[in-house]
This record gives C-alpha cells, structure tokens and sequence, in this order.
C-alpha cells in the first residue's frame, strides 16, 4: 500500500478535476479542461502530480454483482485463537474469491470480512467449509447486510 504524502496541498481546480474524475473515471480529459478553464495539458500535468503524491491510485470501471447473480453481502467477524494466527488466516482468507476486504480490528474480532455471495446457501457453505476451517479460526460471527444505503468516497 502507497503510503501518502501528508503535506501534499490541492487546490481549487484539482478539487474540481478530482470530483469530476470521481463521478466518472471516464470523463474526457478535454471536458474536464473546458469545465475548468485550463488546458488539457495542464490537466495531465496536475494528474501526474496527484498520482506520484500517492493521493490517485489509478481508476476501475465497477462490476454490478447482482448481474452476475451475486446478491447477498454478508460482514463477517472472526475470532482467532491467537494473534500469531492472524497473517496465517489472512493469507487463507485472500484464497477466497468472495472475500472482498479483510481488515484486522479493535474490539472482539481478530479480523473482520465482508464477503459477496450468490445466496445463503452460498454463504453458508462458505463459512462451513472454507473459513471455519481456516486453522486458528475458533469461531464467526455473521451479519447479512439486507441492503446497502450509503456507497461513497470521501468527500473532496
């Protein structure tokens, strides 16, 4: 992971480049530049800028996973038995294709994950026999998220 510059200053026009790139990666360089009131070459340069200062870390068209048929999202709490078990875990929990973040955690859990599955069939068999497994996993404690209302970045 990058680690990003603290001292990193944006101004005003690459707020308005950064939030019109954030509404849509594909937006044309040379629109942005007409919007703002630079030229495109600027655009670039100030692009450059704002990925080599770690603050850009590239862009990603976003796959719909209920077209894909992937409609339950379930947030997963794992408790581990020791913590020399967690980086063991993780590297088996990266092995799952459904596992889409993993994070090590304050509070009760060692690790918590949130996981994209087809059904709670698949969800279960999931838990049942690829994370429960997992060697040092004592146990899971398991949310089904029933619908997402917030989904965003932070604000620029």
């Amino acid at each position: 992971m990058k680690v990003i510059n603290q001292n990193i200053h944006i101004d005003g026009i690459d707020k308005k480049i950064l939030r019109a790139l954030m509404q849509d990666a594909r937006t044309p360089i040379l629109e942005i530049a007409r919007n703002v009131g630079i030229s495109g070459a600027a655009i670039h340069q100030r692009l450059r800028k704002l990925e080599k200062s770690g603050l850009i870390s590239g862009s990603k068209f976003v796959i719909n996973p209920k077209v894909l048929g992937y409609t339950t999202m379930a947030f997963i709490g794992i408790y581990l038995d020791k913590a020399m078990s967690n980086p063991e875990a993780v590297k088996q929990l990266k092995k799952i294709p459904e596992v889409l973040e993993c994070h090590y955690t304050t509070g009760n859990w060692s690790v918590f994950i949130k996981i994209l599955c087809k059904d709670n069939e698949h969800l279960m068999h999931l838990l049942n026999k690829e994370i429960q497994p997992i060697s040092g996993v004592s146990r899971t404690e398991t949310f089904i998220s029933l619908d997402q209302q917030i989904d965003r970045q932070i604000s620029i």
